[in-house]
């Protein structure tokens, strides 16, 4: 059984059809990508897996559970966690303060501080930074502590959107080992990288969108090799 299946979902913003009856399954233990175009519905996808959008049409499975259509916060306590694009971090607020904010369902104070420890293992570089406020840190600090603060709720299935967006290429390799290292310890994710090449090196299996469809589906070693995947989006 899929850990998360996703069946016919249509969602639209305004009389726009963001997303036309897209099909897809998320297996335990693995990572997927979905790769596309600008506005081919990616972040989409995953506001409406997450609750942030609620669909038109169509049905999301979590752990055999029907999801569409809760609320993101009920979503969150079920075990998905979504780290946005752009970071969406409180500039305002200390890093140990974003982190704390990640874990404000969790009522055990033991569990939230091993969730703490866990994520300074993560993110050496945050624990010597817990008193800096976000605003401050550098774009790939950010971009840890989104990730950071995503992990401090223990999802089973987190939610990436463009974690490589505006980085240095030195910074993007330690976020995909970082990526690497999450998933080495049991957490499934979906991730939305622009960067198709880093995509489908990550990943395990991966979808192409296309104007709110799915059009190619498979192991990301065959869409690797595929030559529309490599015409459309690896500059091949």
């Amino acid at each position: 059984m899929s850990l998360l299946s996703v069946e016919n979902l249509r969602t639209n913003y305004g009389r726009v059809e963001a997303l036309r009856g897209i099909d897809l399954t998320v297996e335990e233990g693995e990572i997927l990508t979905i790769i596309g175009a600008n506005g081919a519905g990616k972040s989409t996808t995953l506001r409406t897996i997450s609750g942030l959008v609620f669909p038109v049409s169509g049905c999301i499975f979590f752990l055999q559970r029907r999801i569409d259509g809760l609320r993101a916060y009920t979503i969150v306590s079920l075990g998905i966690s979504h780290v946005p694009e752009g970071r969406r971090i409180f500039p305002r607020m200390t890093v140990l303060e974003n982190l704390k904010m990640g874990a404000f369902l969790r009522r055990d104070g033991k569990e939230r501080e091993e969730n703490l420890s866990k994520v300074c293992l993560h993110f050496p570089v945050l624990k010597m930074r817990l008193s800096q406020l976000g605003g401050t840190l550098s774009g790939g600090e950010q971009q840890m502590l989104a990730i950071g603060r995503a992990l401090m709720s223990n999802p089973r299935l987190l939610l990436l959107d463009e974690p490589s967006l505006g980085l240095a290429p030195l910074v993007v390799i330690e976020i995909a080992r970082i990526i690497q290292e999450i998933n080495q310890r049991g957490v499934t994710l979906i991730l939305v990288e622009q960067k198709a090449n880093l995509a489908l090196r990550l990943a395990d299996r991966g979808y192409v969108l296309e104007t709110g469809k799915i059009v190619l589906h498979g192991k990301a070693s065959d869409l690797v090799t595929n030559e529309h995947v490599k015409k459309a989006y690896l500059g091949e």
